[in-house]
């Protein structure tokens, strides 16, 4: 218990007197308890002054997360000289109920479906030398009205799509007409709408990057591979970073145009399609036994 109180000082100034007291009893009951973590079974693990009703009156408090992770991780853990990263991933945990703020249907990576829970987006700051990840900020991820719609319809499509797949009879309706809609007009595709999920991811990366200022030089962002897109890699560039990603499978790169025109018709914009797995010599950059892609060529606008 010692020397949890003595890791806290260093986030003492941010806190008063009584919640820095009330949070070295919670963190002491998390540390030993065992099984599922709850407020009642915290409160049978913690020492004299940590009873039910005052982790009740600590959990309804409102405390600036992101500053006080900031300053611990500053006081304790920054190191100016090394290279750090931002590194976004999203956490789903089941819940039951139906009261629960934010409570939905998500996909949890680790049971591999969709399942009733709430959703977070965590970021962290990965030490680049010590491959270390210290986690900075975590926003719950609430679905809107519009976007469950949405969702709902896209089900309902897949499962017409399946059943006609299937050999079942076509609803009966107005048949779509094969070609482009007349009257239609072509689009800026390096201005991109961001859908829902994307601005929510935007709005808390530019929350940790105020939170952090000027006193880490941050240049990247690292999610995984369902960000590998334009619309993400275009989400992080308005943030001034650069997106570090795995490419997904139907997503492709291609240079700009660097040849002679022949003179008929519009002169290209692209180049022929970058194999990936093939890349040319100048856009490679080697570190170690490592081939990381350097700042190659331009994918609908973008520097990839």
């Amino acid at each position: 218990m010692t020397e949890i109180v003595a890791l806290l000082q260093n986030i003492a100034p941010l806190l008063e007197k009584t919640i820095f007291r009330q949070m070295s009893q919670v963190i002491f009951g998390m540390l030993v308890a065992s099984g599922r973590i709850t407020m009642l079974g915290l409160s049978r693990w913690t020492e004299k002054g940590g009873s039910y009703r005052t982790i009740q009156r600590y959990y309804h408090r409102a405390l600036a997360w992101k500053t006080i992770q900031w300053l611990f991780f500053r006081k304790r853990f920054l190191k100016l000289e090394d290279e750090y990263v931002i590194a976004g991933d999203e956490v789903v945990i089941g819940k039951a109920g139906k009261n629960t703020y934010g409570l939905d249907r998500f996909f949890s990576g680790i049971q591999q479906q969709v399942i009733a829970g709430l959703s977070f987006f965590a970021f962290s700051l990965v030490n680049v030398r010590e491959e270390h990840s210290y986690p900075m900020q975590a926003t719950q991820m609430v679905k809107s009205a519009e976007e469950k719609a949405a969702s709902k319809a896209k089900a309902e499509a897949q499962k017409v799509t399946s059943a006609l797949a299937g050999g079942a009879r076509e609803p009966t309706g107005e048949k779509k007409k094969p070609g482009r809609p007349k009257g239609s007009q072509n689009k800026d595709k390096q201005e991109v709408v961001l859908n829902p999920e994307l601005v929510r991811i935007q709005k808390a990366l530019q929350s940790l990057l105020e939170t952090i200022g000027t006193t880490i030089s941050l240049r990247y962002v690292a999610l995984d591979g369902h960000f590998g897109n334009y619309p993400s890699a275009f989400m992080v560039r308005q943030t001034n970073l650069h997106l570090i990603s795995k490419l997904r499978s139907n997503a492709a790169l291609y240079p700009t145009f660097e040849g002679e025109h022949s003179g008929r018709g519009p002169k290209p914009k692209y180049g022929s399609k970058i194999d990936v797995r093939k890349m040319d010599a100048k856009y490679l950059k080697e570190n170690g036994s490592l081939v990381l892609c350097a700042a190659p060529p331009k994918y609908g606008g973008y520097n990839w």
